[in-house]
């Protein structure tokens, strides 16, 4: 990685080091030595590389529409909608600086307004 993103990256991210998510989720396969340290370390991989991979599986199953990892988050949203979760949950697991940018997900939705009962309907 060039020198000016890796410090980019460094100060957006000062604890990437040590946070789970990062060392963990989706950590790269080949350690590599830092420029700056020189230390030996393990990075996240790279964008593309989940993004390949998820073309792949899109492919091996036989899916023909586009699907891509953006999807998948689209995906979840509107799940989570479905499920009865609230907005701005949702709004904050995907990181929406404005509900605004969630509430596109509620048109989607495939619940009829008959299908949504009142706490009341229960009583």
């Amino acid at each position: 990685m060039e020198s000016s993103i890796r410090q980019r990256w460094a100060r957006k991210y000062p604890n990437a080091s040590r946070e789970w998510g990062w060392q963990w989720v989706f950590p790269s396969k080949n350690l590599s030595v830092d420029p700056e340290s020189k230390k030996i370390k393990r990075y996240h991989i790279q964008p593309s590389s989940l993004q390949r991979a998820v073309k792949s599986a899109v492919i091996k199953a036989g899916i023909h529409k586009n699907a891509s990892c953006h999807t998948l988050g689209h995906s979840f949203a509107t799940h989570l909608l479905e499920a009865g979760y609230n907005i701005r949950t949702i709004q904050e697991l995907l990181g929406h600086k404005n509900v605004n940018t969630t509430m596109i997900y509620t048109h989607v939705i495939r619940k009829k307004y008959s299908d949504v009962s009142s706490p009341l309907d229960k009583i």
